[in-house]
């Protein structure tokens, strides 16, 4: 990915997650192999203690990830194995979506492609939500007997209300981008969504860009 401005600094921190460092704002790049960006638990794991880190040195923070996923969400074949331990992942997620709430600085979510299940949910605990037209939002689990633990039925109907809110987790119905905006589900439709994001959150860091975003890969 290429640098921004001279003032750009970006860091692989795992396999999961780039970090992008510019002025007044951080980037958090989810990264995988296939594209998907799927929220295993060693990606939870990863994403929780980066966003701890960074939240000792706060900056505004936008999470994205590349043109076709934000994130698949939850990895289904983990899942499916998890048995007794699906407890324990819930909660992993559910700290993990804590660690957003409680991070002293705004977080925002820069939103391309897909943005599903527990995708949905990290979205959801961002403070703002800036989508691409072609971005699609859903929660599946319903269709596939499982419902999420992660904090998203309590953050959606709080959104865009109950009645909406049932409509993507009971029916389990994909929205898309201009439809997400109408339920109050994303705050804007971008074109450029890390560019609109960074607005929101820092003035100084847009500025510092020249009103320019790197190509999502």
């Amino acid at each position: 990915m290429a640098d921004v401005n001279s003032n750009t600094e970006t860091q692989t921190v795992s396999k999961f997650l780039e970090i992008e460092r510019q002025t007044g704002l951080v980037l958090l790049h989810l990264v995988s192999d296939d594209g998907t960006n799927r929220l295993s638990r060693a990606c939870v794991g990863a994403l929780r203690a980066v966003i701890e880190d960074l939240a000792l040195s706060p900056q505004p923070l936008i999470i994205t990830g590349n043109q076709k996923f934000f994130s698949a969400g939850a990895d289904l074949n983990e899942i499916v194995a998890l048995g007794s331990d699906a407890f324990e992942f819930a909660r992993i997620g559910q700290r993990l979506m804590r660690s957003i709430d409680d991070f002293p600085a705004p977080v925002g979510a820069a939103v391309y492609g897909y943005c599903m299940g527990g995708g949905l949910d990290l979205a959801l605990a961002c403070d703002f939500r800036v989508a691409h037209p072609h971005t699609v939002f859903g929660h599946r689990g319903a269709a596939l007997g499982l419902i999420t633990g992660w904090g998203g039925t309590q953050r959606l109907p709080r959104l865009v209300g109950r009645a909406k809110a049932l409509e993507m987790f009971v029916a389990a119905e994909k929205i898309n981008a201009n439809r997400a905006l109408e339920m109050g589900l994303v705050d804007r439709i971008s074109d450029n969504p890390i560019e609109d994001a960074m607005r929101l959150v820092s003035p100084a860091a847009t500025a510092s860009s020249d009103s320019t975003s790197p190509p999502l890969p």
